[in-house]
């Protein structure tokens, strides 16, 4: 196949995470972006050299597109996807997969019925890191792992809608949990299947925003026994916070992406752009390089080209981003019943 010609649906944050992981990966060409608003559609044309379009069902109808790449809200994701599966195309969808296990479910069935590749844009899996302290986990260095610990946090969501738990469905564990139940997958194994799970949440900061939890807890505890927590929270000042700990019978491993980078400054003065939901650009701040790489964009964005390419399945699929979803769910089940909840799959 020559060059994977590309679809990307959206034009905001995410997209543009996308596009800056896709600079830097070979034998693709983004040839179309989708938007809603023909302003942002256009301003990111021009922004990423593509053809700008607003008429979705237009641009699936007459698209030569190999893949698309669904990077719209959360409430966008069923119907786009859907709509990809009928006209038997290639999809990638952000996460989280569905705003809740049954859409997420309609979404997988329908992808698989279509015959085509599908995947799930799960960037904590794919952040070098993180794929790193995998391969040691592999090498039986830490013997049996025991207990997971990660944690997803910032000061808020970066766009209007991410508030609305009607639209996206849920608040911050169902926003940043995607991303700390999949790193715990990941480091224990998916055949190490999350059987039950208990979640406390709460809003102690943004009443006037959202009716859904600014910061949560979620205990994962899995069939080997092993247990997970994962942290997550949208009132956490200083940019992103992004850490996993793996402990085992052998020993730990421990990644921090955004709070120990190799740069450190301080500044009087104004420094622009500095990391990812920053709160401040001036006195110490902490600068992160290539943050496309540092978070697994460009190696997602590479596998998924490369699976279109060698017609493989992708290790990352509408298959996971569904489990996700089931979790998810059984998070908020607990987190009303304040007791563990079985997780149904």
């Amino acid at each position: 196949m020559n060059e994977i010609k590309i679809a990307m649906l959206g034009s905001g944050f995410v997209a543009d995470f996308y596009m800056q992981g896709l600079a830097n990966v070979g034998g693709h060409v983004v040839v179309s972006n989708y938007s809603r608003s023909s302003e942002r559609a256009a301003q990111f044309a021009k922004r990423w050299n593509t053809f700008p379009a607003t008429d979705l069902d237009e641009l699936i109808l007459y698209s030569d597109a190999d893949l698309f790449i669904i990077a719209l809200p959360n409430e966008e994701h069923l119907p786009v996807s859907l709509k990809l599966s009928a006209a038997k195309f290639n999809q990638v969808c952000t996460k989280p997969l569905g705003r809740n296990r049954a859409e997420a479910k309609q979404m997988f069935d329908a992808a698989v019925k279509s015959g085509r590749l599908h995947g799930y844009a799960e960037t904590e899996v794919f952040a070098p890191c993180v794929v790193k302290a995998r391969e040691v986990i592999e090498q039986g260095t830490l013997g049996k792992v025991l207990w997971v610990r990660s944690r997803e946090s910032h000061s808020g969501p970066h766009s209007p809608h991410f508030w609305d738990v009607a639209k996206t469905g849920g608040g911050a564990m169902h926003d940043l949990g995607c991303h700390c139940i999949a790193a715990a997958r990941y480091f224990f194994g998916k055949e190490d299947r999350i059987a039950e799970v208990m979640a406390w949440g709460a809003n102690l900061v943004h009443h006037d925003k959202t009716k859904g939890e600014d910061n949560a807890l979620l205990l994962l505890k899995f069939s080997s026994g092993g247990i997970a927590h994962c942290e997550l929270s949208w009132t956490t000042k200083g940019g992103l916070d992004l850490r996993n700990e793996i402990h085992g019978s052998e020993g730990s491993i421990f990644t921090d992406v955004t709070r120990g980078t190799p740069i450190t400054a301080f500044s009087t003065k104004p420094s622009g752009y500095i990391v990812e939901k920053a709160d401040a650009d001036s006195g110490w701040t902490r600068p992160l390089p290539e943050e496309a790489f540092a978070y697994g964009y460009q190696a997602e964005m590479k596998h998924f080209v490369e699976c279109v390419r060698d017609n493989k399945t992708p290790r990352e699929t509408y298959e996971d981003g569904y489990i996700v979803n089931c979790i998810l769910e059984a998070g908020y089940q607990s987190m009303n019943a304040k007791s563990w909840v079985g997780v149904e799959y």
